[in-house]
């Protein structure tokens, strides 16, 4: 796994963890920060940072376009999948967006249900095509 994508599986154990203990991401991600066990990589910030800074615009693009699903229906770790990939594809714009969708869609594969790849995939490939269109 390349350190992007280590940055990017750390970041989602920290908003998993963040709704699953009802905290502020950024508490958690302070806590890790401050242990250093293992050291937060600055990728791994700057998604977390991201997903806190931008949670309702997110939470509303993911509502809006999952298809017959709502939030509160999906998997935890689907809801923190798509919304670190829908910050990094959004907001981050120096990386290629079908690297995002496919790391994204490859955590899923590995931590989520067997549905899940695909569902990942289709919302985040629809957030590409809507992109320009996209009020951030």
């Amino acid at each position: 796994m390349s350190a992007r994508g280590k940055a990017r599986r750390r970041a989602l154990d920290i908003l998993f963890e963040a709704e699953a203990r009802e905290e502020d991401p950024l508490k958690i991600l302070a806590e890790r920060v401050e242990r250093q066990e293992p050291p937060v990589n600055e990728y791994t910030s700057a998604i977390v940072e991201g997903v806190a800074r931008h949670a309702a615009r997110i939470d509303e693009l993911i509502t809006t376009y999952a298809e017959g699903w709502t939030l509160e229906r999906m998997p935890a770790v689907d809801r923190n999948l798509l919304r670190g990939g829908t910050y990094e594809l959004l907001w981050m714009p120096d990386v290629p967006e079908g690297v995002v969708i496919s790391e994204w869609v490859h955590l899923a594969s590995e931590l989520s249900t067997d549905e899940s790849p695909q569902f990942i995939n289709g919302l985040l490939a629809r957030f590409k095509q809507l992109k320009p269109s996209i009020t951030l």
